[in-house]
């Protein structure tokens, strides 16, 4: 299901500034692959977002090689230094986003880990100014109180594919990760604990701060 109108998403891309080299290379391998990353336009709205609330610590359950934590790498550095927890469950995946951030210039920013997102947030030190969580879907509702434990009152949750290829609509789709997305939406949204809306760029972002 094409969830965003063509010309809508040609210009969210569009307007996105220009990527290094290294940025176009990670975003051409995950064309030619397959492999899920947030994209241009998610990955400049994250950007914006984690300026605009002079993020300094920035932790990302489920980091794949690394395209998303460039975009919060390059945040961090212009809000005037800090670190982003890069993690990732495959040592493949952490090896590759080494190379890339290093290239970026990004290698003093990233902290990684290799291992389970959820645990590996539970045991990280915190708290954070934003957290980004694109894990397994299955896992969102169960991730939520360890997030809101490690994030900073003020700080921000942003959520990964929560329109879920349109999924979430279809009433007769009961698997296990659409309703994990829909348990997970409506934890966010009902509760006192968060402030929080969907951005339908590309597969749905949910944003929240942490009240």
């Amino acid at each position: 299901m094409d969830l965003i109108a063509g010309p809508v998403a040609s210009l969210l891309e569009g307007i996105v500034p220009q990527r290094p080299p290294v940025m176009r290379d990670m975003e051409a391998r995950a064309r030619d692959d397959g492999f899920p990353i947030i994209g241009p336009a998610a990955g400049q709205f994250c950007y914006l977002v984690a300026r605009l609330i002079g993020a300094r610590h920035i932790f990302e359950l489920g980091s794949g090689y690394g395209y998303s934590t460039a975009w919060f790498a390059k945040a961090v550095h212009e809000n005037g230094g800090g670190t982003v927890d890069h993690v990732v469950w495959d040592e493949k995946l952490s090896a590759d986003a080494r190379s890339y951030l290093a290239e970026l210039g990004y290698a003093d920013t990233i902290r990684y880990t290799v291992g389970e997102a959820v645990q590996s947030l539970n045991e990280a030190a915190g708290p954070f100014d934003l957290i980004f969580n694109d894990i397994d879907k299955k896992a969102y509702p169960a991730s939520l109180p360890v997030i809101r434990r490690k994030l900073r009152p003020g700080g921000v949750l942003i959520t990964d594919n929560v329109l879920w290829s349109g999924r979430v609509f279809d009433d007769s789709d009961t698997s296990e990760p659409t309703q994990a997305i829909r348990e997970f939406t409506r934890l966010v949204t009902r509760s006192p604990d968060w402030s929080a809306t969907v951005v339908p760029i590309r597969d749905g972002l949910l944003v929240a701060i942490r009240n």
